[in-house]
């Protein structure tokens, strides 16, 4: 090597993850998806004509009142990308559909098996952006090559879950049924047809040696051959002139594909001429693999992020010393119960800012149907109330809800009624508007629904709205729906047998210090006069600052 010129050597090699077998080709050249005999296995519906509800589904109108919609915002955040929302919008009806799903949250409780399923969605999350990558470059080899490489690892993380799932003990029948499924999959002769392809083109490619020679503002590719490296006894030679550590000033080429300049794709354009054979092999590879993602893979990839999403929440909020069980649910029985209960909107917030949770229990045996809470403002009454719709709903889509125990019904639908603001274009009156919602959800209702009402009739006076909440209470009665009423009426906490009347506590020695607990004991008959009194400014601290000397 003269000192006019310099002599760059770079190592051209291919490490690729093992790739897949190349689909069946079709009549018009194009290739088909590989698939697996046997039934297509589905993690999240017991039954195929269920899953086709849940593709578009809108939520429901009581998510906003329920605070179900920033519930499932904050389950669903960082997992746009698959469009899983829907799911949490389609209750399911039946008790074994509900079984379903609790025999894969169970199986999740294996930290290996919930480890190596979020491996495999991280690797397959990774193929899509190699893959999509790929699309948007323009040197035919870097695509290519690129292309390749989402192949590989796409095939790595199919080889490992199926590994996986054969090494873990499972007992739900949709992850058992997946790890058949893939168990057949690749031992197809087109996943091990692709496998070897893959491998052999990355072996290919290897070997391929280049080094450049640059020269003033030329350069010259050629295939590396047997050269001396010069560089270790350069580095002897200068070593005696060192003092202390030197300064790196060495570049790193980027492995991101849109880095690569024109210079860099000519090289790559000239060692490709150099070597045509790998790279003519590469570009027919990848020309029939438009398509190499499985489809029912991929629908296993997004249908397992509704397990993953939701138990990202449960294992934070468990470490916050939160409980969550799989409830027993029944379809049948209306005898529910609860203990250390939360709203689940609410524990992610507080949780968040590091706050205290309170937790409530509740309980309805033999006739009793309908919970009345009552109490002074600010005291929990609406949280207790979004509880337990909360707790019904998620137990309604298969997954485990925020207490220590719990034992619920499989509603039919669920209605509330909350305050709204009143709006001009409707040209109705609070107290219209309340009794058109209401009517709408007395007509819908049926035997096997909640319906959940909070401080309703407010507008009117006592005498008008104990008289409205007592013929709307009668029909729920009649048509023996479970629910919850927040009111200051106390006469409904007595209105018949199915009525039970629960009050929101303070503390004894401090009647403004609210405690949140929610406790099942008779109406005191306070909670309305306090209410006027604050509306007033009648409460006695108030009468006492303006009586000051």
């Amino acid at each position: 090597m003269t000192p006019t010129e310099a002599r760059l050597w770079r190592s051209f090699v291919v490490t690729y993850p093992r790739p897949q077998s190349p689909p069946t080709a079709e009549p018009d050249g194009r290739e088909r998806l590989p698939r697996a005999p046997g039934v297509v296995p589905d993690v999240l519906f017991d039954r195929p004509e269920d899953s086709t509800t849940a593709a578009e589904s809108a939520a429901p109108e009581f998510f906003v009142d329920l605070n179900l919609d920033q519930v499932v915002a904050a389950i669903t955040a960082g997992f746009e990308e698959y469009a899983i929302k829907p799911f949490f919008h389609v209750p399911l009806q039946r008790v074994e559909a509900v079984e379903y799903r609790h025999e894969v949250f169970r199986d999740l409780e294996d930290p290996a098996l919930l480890d190596g399923i979020r491996h495999f969605a991280k690797r397959m999350r990774d193929a899509r952006i190699h893959k999509a990558l790929s699309a948007k470059l323009y040197d035919r080899f870097h695509k290519e090559m690129w292309f390749l490489h989402a192949i590989e690892i796409y095939c790595n993380a199919v080889d490992q879950l199926a590994t996986n799932l054969t090494r873990t003990q499972m007992k739900s029948r949709a992850l058992l049924s997946i790890r058949d499924y893939l168990i057949g999959y690749i031992a197809e002769a087109s996943f091990v047809a692709l496998r070897d392809e893959a491998k052999s083109i990355s072996d290919q490619l290897s070997q391929v040696r280049y080094s450049i020679l640059i020269r003033e503002a030329s350069f010259t590719v050629k295939n590396l051959q047997d050269e001396p490296d010069y560089s270790a006894e350069v580095e002897a030679t200068f070593a005696k002139f060192k003092q202390g550590a030197a300064t790196d000033y060495r570049s790193k080429f980027s492995d991101a594909p849109e880095d690569m300049n024109h210079i860099e794709a000519k090289v790559l354009q000239l060692v490709a001429r150099l070597n045509p054979e790998p790279f003519a092999h590469l570009l027919s590879f990848c020309a029939r693999q438009v398509e190499f993602l499985d489809r029912v893979i991929v629908k296993f990839d997004r249908d397992v992020q509704f397990y993953l999403a939701y138990l990202n929440q449960t294992i934070r909020l468990q470490q916050a010393g939160l409980w969550f069980c799989l409830p027993e649910v029944s379809d049948s029985s209306k005898k529910i119960h609860c203990r250390e209960g939360v709203d689940l909107a609410l524990a992610l917030k507080h949780v968040g800012e590091q706050k205290p949770v309170v937790c409530n229990d509740f309980g309805l045996t033999g006739r009793e149907r309908l919970i009345v809470v009552s109490g002074p403002n600010q005291g929990g009454k609406t949280t207790f109330a979004r509880m337990f719709g909360q707790l019904h709903y998620l137990a309604s889509l298969g997954c485990p809800v925020p207490a220590r125990q719990a034992k619920l019904y499989l509603v039919d639908q669920i209605f509330a009624h909350f305050e709204r603001e009143e709006k001009v274009e409707n040209l109705r009156g609070k107290l219209e508007d309340d009794l058109v919602r209401i009517r709408s959800i007395l007509k819908r209702a049926t035997g096997r629904s909640i319906v959940i009402l909070n401080e309703i009739f407010t507008s009117t006076t006592i005498r008008d709205e104990t008289f409205l909440s007592q013929k709307v209470m009668a029909k729920l009665v009649d048509m023996d729906v479970l629910g919850v009423w927040v009111t200051f009426v106390d006469e409904l906490s007595t209105f018949s047998p199915q009525t039970v009347s629960m009050v929101s506590t303070v503390v004894p020695d401090q009647p403004a210090v609210r405690t949140f607990r929610i406790e099942r004991r008779t109406a005191d008959g306070l909670a309305y006069a306090m209410a006027v009194a604050q509306k007033h400014g009648l409460t006695h601290q108030r009468v006492k600052e303006r009586i000051k000397p």
